[in-house]
């Protein structure tokens, strides 16, 4: 890779050469048959991906964008949503709400844990639930939320599943064809973004509906928004050579290309990795004495949120590895300055990560901190993708 620098972050994620070398392509016109052939393989390999009877929309926008454009086309004014948060980015649907007059409840898990099922199912028999938001991947916990329990339980009370899938896209496993739990229990909503396990960089929404979110948009007689609104995306959809809004001609170069990495690899292949990456690197960083916020039994496979042990300051620690060449986030909300966050996912390789297990302990060395380096690699090597 060209990257100067190893970025391990929750997103954006590390751009492999053939990505940017698609990115760097000549501009064309929206309408070039060269395009319109691009931009229409790159929405057949999405609905490959994701598996839908519906629909799917890539288009210009950030992943903030396709939560709108999932929950405007599906739910109106007035009527009720459950969101089950499992971190701060779970809460953002309710400021979404609550700007298109919509009634938002909210069951939020302690941070670094799951919802407990039980709320839920008490939850949903009060009945009157249009539609269901669950965050797949937490960006600021890495808790990861269990779709084979949570989905048939929502589809029992005849909500509609709203999956974001922004953290977990094309890393952990996100299927519409299939019944999750119990047969038609189907996820109805996914949507994500393009800068994450996907790994091409940000700056495209990407959202898929089955005919039943298909359905609830035709139930709607207009929806409060026109950008956003799915029935002007989906002559464009199925023939990009129609206009609606100018595409990001170049992202969308570069979003085909990654597309074609995540499908030559394997959708099997890419949750087999990324589960072992994220093991490896947790199991490694707890020979440091740096514990996981979330159990291993309920951590992502895409990113990990990892205590401090005690006397580590948090901006002298990550500068410190910035220095190095290793860029990880701090920590969101009451845990900043008491975490940090490392995203293994997208393009990330078992050497970058190795690499970054040995810069950490080398720099908690260096801040005072009795570390053995040769037993975190050795604890990583167990768990990687060779020994997966």
């Amino acid at each position: 890779m060209r990257n100067k620098e190893m970025l391990l972050i929750p997103g954006p994620t590390p751009v492999v050469d053939s990505i940017y070398d698609a990115l760097a392509e000549e501009t064309r016109s929206h309408t070039d048959p060269r395009f319109t052939a691009i931009y229409k393989s790159a929405i057949e390999k999405t609905k490959e991906m994701l598996k839908t009877d519906g629909e799917v929309f890539v288009i210009s926008g950030s992943g903030t964008l396709a939560m709108e454009m999932a929950l405007v086309n599906t739910v109106q004014a007035g009527e009720k949503i459950l969101i089950i948060s499992q971190g701060f980015f779970g809460d953002r649907f309710i400021k979404i709400a609550e700007a298109f007059g919509i009634e938002a409840e909210v069951l939020q898990a302690e941070w670094g844990k799951q919802v407990n099922p039980s709320d839920v199912e008490e939850k949903l028999a009060e009945g009157n639930f249009k539609a269901v938001t669950i965050t797949h991947a937490d960006t600021s916990t890495g808790v990861v939320a269990d779709l084979d329990v949570l989905v048939p339980l929502i589809k029992k009370h005849g909500a509609l599943v709203i999956l974001d899938g922004v953290c977990a896209t094309a890393a952990i496993e996100e299927d519409m064809g299939k019944s999750y739990g119990e047969e038609d229990a189907k996820i109805d909503v996914i949507l994500t973004g393009s800068q994450k396990a996907i790994g091409v960089p940000p700056g495209i929404a990407i959202v898929a509906f089955n005919k039943t979110a298909l359905a609830a948009r035709e139930q709607i007689k207009r929806v409060p928004a026109y950008y956003c609104d799915v029935n002007n995306w989906i002559p464009i959809m199925q023939d990009p050579s129609k206009y609606f809004a100018t595409p990001a001609v170049n992202l969308i170069y570069a979003y085909e290309e990654g597309m074609k990495l995540v499908l030559a690899e394997g959708m099997e292949n890419r949750y087999k990795r990324h589960a072992a990456f994220g093991k490896a690197v947790r199991s490694a960083l707890a020979e440091y004495g740096m514990k996981a916020l979330a159990e291993e039994e309920v951590a992502a496979a895409t990113l990990s949120c990892i205590l401090y042990p005690e006397g580590i300051n948090d901006t002298e620690f990550r500068a410190a590895l910035a220095k190095k060449g290793l860029v990880v986030a701090g920590a969101l909300a009451h845990l900043a300055g008491k975490a940090f966050r490392i995203g293994h996912m997208g393009n990330t390789t078992e050497e970058m990560l190795e690499t970054a297990v040995a810069l950490i302990g080398e720099t908690l060395v260096e801040q005072g901190l009795d570390v053995s380096t040769e037993k975190a690699l050795a604890r990583f090597k167990e768990f990687s993708l060779a020994k997966a």
